[in-house]
């Protein structure tokens, strides 16, 4: 099945969903070009809403407040286009009201990956806020342990490749297709 016709026939925005570090902006973009899709990534779109960083809603109103302002923000990107792929944040599916959201609206798509690629990934910036402490290691580990069962609830599971994202694209396409024949649309 050609990815035009995946497209076509979905219906609904591809949701990426995983720890921060899976993959989910680098895959998400490269899949929505592949698909012809639009690409939006969450954490950039609260930080349009908002006007300010992640980090600094987290810091001027902490967790919850985040929380509540990315679920509408989730909810208005899904509203937007059928026709789109849009990365979470690491703790977005974990929030069981965003998380009903994506099941009813949206192809859920968890990437994993493993410990050593996750903190490989997350090491090149500074810029997440739940890591700014002393053992970054020991708070990916323990979010890893905490949220791997919530994000298996998502449609489809993808192990992210630590080489190279196309291999986690064309995984992703193919179960795609998987699904879409499976249900006959």
């Amino acid at each position: 099945m050609d990815r035009a016709h995946i497209a076509r026939r979905l219906g609904c925005p591809v949701v990426l969903v995983g720890l921060m570090g899976a993959g989910k902006t680098t895959i998400g973009r490269r899949l929505a070009l592949r698909l012809g899709w639009d690409f939006r990534d969450s954490d950039h779109e609260v930080e349009a809403a908002a006007g300010r960083s992640v980090s600094e809603i987290f810091a001027d109103f902490g967790e919850a407040s985040f929380r509540d302002g990315e679920r509408r923000v989730i909810g208005r990107l899904m509203e937007e286009s059928g026709s789109s792929v849009i990365a979470l944040g690491g703790g977005a599916f974990i929030n069981e009201e965003t998380r009903a959201l994506i099941k009813q609206n949206a192809l859920s798509v968890w990437l994993k990956a493993d410990i050593d690629t996750l903190m490989e990934r997350v090491s090149r910036r500074d810029t997440r806020p739940l890591l700014q402490t002393e053992d970054p290691r020991a708070v990916m580990e323990k979010l890893l342990a905490e949220r791997s069962p919530i994000y298996a609830q998502a449609d489809i599971h993808v192990t992210s490749p630590g080489t190279p994202h196309d291999a986690g694209v064309a995984a992703i396409i193919e179960a795609m297709a998987a699904r879409v024949e499976a249900q006959g649309r």
